[in-house]
């Protein structure tokens, strides 16, 4: 297995033998405002360049997005993505919005998907805080995460943009994954709980799967992101895990 951090939640996975495109966020830094409501939304996103070349960000067997979400599924990838790329989106609903970008190879992720040997597991995620869901529910909408499984590779769970819970715990006992990838930015709404981990979150996720290398993502790249790699790495050094978790830069890449 080979993990890619390219930009905010955007990451490149090699899983045996295929490559897959997950949460692509393509547009060049600047390209379009803040999250309203959010905090530092007077910044445009994305506050950072892509680190690698659009050709091989592309080089991909299928795509993957947890939601649709701009800084997860943004303009930039609509226009860039082949109109014949399989794509994987979390549900019907998305996907059929998807198609009628004018995506012609869309598949909604099932409880359990198979592609080339590879099984995806859906699994559920909830976009902030109890109080943040209950009154931003129908913008924060619904968000997935997604296991993959293969008898010569290790379990991999992205997490997708969820804060820690019960249903994240589940998810770890019940698959039991060898590599987690959390959204640990701790992107903030105003006057809200964070809506994706923080450095907490993360900390939480250690001690509930003790055996797991933990990947920190969607990290210094869009306006409501609050928490710094620096950060992360001085917290988690001070919980003594840090050696279990990799805060990756841009363009940097992990082998298991």
């Amino acid at each position: 297995m080979k993990f890619t951090q390219l930009r905010n939640a955007t990451i490149i996975i090699g899983y045996a033998g295929k490559k897959f495109l997950v949460d692509p966020m393509l547009a060049e830094k600047g390209a379009f405002p803040g999250f309203e409501g959010t905090i530092n939304s007077h910044l445009a996103n994305p506050l950072v360049d892509l680190p690698v070349p659009m050709d091989e960000i592309l080089d991909v067997d299928a795509v993957i997005v947890t939601h649709i979400h701009p800084d997860h599924w943004d303009e930039a990838a609509i226009n860039l993505v082949p109109k014949d790329m399989l794509i994987f989106a979390q549900n019907e609903k998305d996907a059929v919005e998807i198609r009628a970008q004018g995506f012609r190879n869309v598949r909604a992720l099932g409880e359990s998907t198979v592609f080339d040997d590879i099984t995806f597991i859906k699994t559920p995620g909830r976009h902030g805080g109890e109080k943040t869901v209950e009154e931003w529910g129908d913008l924060l909408g619904h968000v997935s995460g997604v296991v993959f499984k293969h008898p010569n590779e290790k379990t991999l769970y992205i997490a997708g943009d969820t804060v820690w819970y019960e249903g994240v715990e589940e998810n770890l006992k019940k698959y039991e994954p060898d590599v987690v990838v959390l959204n640990s930015g701790d992107a903030q709404v105003l006057g809200y709980e964070p809506i994706i981990m923080d450095k907490k979150d993360v900390y939480e996720v250690c001690k509930a799967a003790p055996k797991a290398t933990v990947i920190a993502s969607h990290m210094e790249a869009v306006n409501h992101a609050m928490l710094s790699r620096k950060e992360l790495r001085e917290f988690l050094s001070e919980k003594n895990v840090a050696q279990r978790v990799l805060v990756p830069e841009d363009g940097e890449s992990c082998i298991f």
